[in-house]
């Protein structure tokens, strides 16, 4: 695409459409899968430990669902503007690996645009915990006292234009290869979801290791939605342990935690 065609009105529709059909299969998907794995099956076949301590309701899953497929929407804007500058040659996004330091390049970049998401998800979640911005922007997600995979996305329309932006704007002044793009939002919808499976799916030891004190994971994102004043990372426990809104683990579900 030549650059004086960026912003075609027409060429934008187009991959705006098929941004947003890509985005709802994606979603159906990988948390339909996880769903199925985690809650669709007898609990003594799920090989995991589960943090929920109700089961999923069908209103709670509708509300979610309905919620995430609106946030789609509002997501498909900054990334279809972002495909139609990559065809113009106007962002930093490259695909050649000419050169070792272009191979180097790239575990270097994805931590680099995951801390941008992380540090820019802890600093706008926690403001709009905040009273007066709580209702009107983030209580639709914690609708969700006891997520499924399927509120992994389940954001208010105004939580959505707020979050939407910051790896997008990225991709005009950071290079990243596109490999690394793809592989930056493999890893933000695995984690979106996961951390809202109700269940834990990593093994133990890997919770309790070095890997789980600095990462975020479902064991630790569950206890912020029973406990709003902590917890409010994305990727890193990075930020809530310099915050001091690190505040642990959540236990694994047992008939005796139910009151949690």
């Amino acid at each position: 695409m030549d650059v004086t065609e960026f912003g075609s009105p027409g060429a934008f529709a187009a991959t705006y459409a098929a941004l947003v059909g890509l985005i709802w299969a994606r979603y159906f998907l990988v948390a339909g899968l996880f769903y199925w794995l985690l809650w669709g099956r007898p609990e003594e076949k799920v090989r995991a430990d589960r943090l929920a301590a109700q089961r999923p309701t069908r209103g709670t899953v509708s509300f979610e669902i309905r919620m995430s497929l609106l946030s789609s929407v509002i997501y498909a804007v900054p990334g279809a503007m972002v495909i139609e500058a990559y065809k113009a040659g106007g962002t930093q996004i490259y695909t050649s690996l000419a050169t070792p330091l272009e191979w180097v390049w790239i575990p270097v970049s994805i931590f680099i645009y995951l801390a941008i998401h992380d540090t820019y998800f802890y600093w706008t979640h926690r403001a709009m915990h905040h009273p007066k911005l709580f209702r009107a922007m983030h209580l639709a997600h914690h609708r969700s006292r006891h997520p499924t995979p399927w509120a992994g996305f389940s954001f208010h329309p105004w939580e959505s234009i707020i979050s939407a932006w910051p790896l997008p704007l990225a991709t005009f002044f950071i290079p990243i290869h596109i490999g690394a793009v793809i592989f930056v939002l493999v890893v933000m919808t695995i984690a979106g979801i996961a951390n809202h499976a109700g269940w834990e799916v990593l093994p133990r030891s890997l919770i309790h290791s070095a890997f789980g004190r600095h990462v975020i994971t479902a064991t630790h994102h569950n206890l912020h939605h029973t406990d709003y004043n902590a917890n409010y990372g994305l990727y890193f426990r990075f930020w809530d342990k310099l915050m001091d809104t690190d505040k642990g683990l959540s236990k694994p579900f047992t008939p005796q935690t139910r009151h949690l």
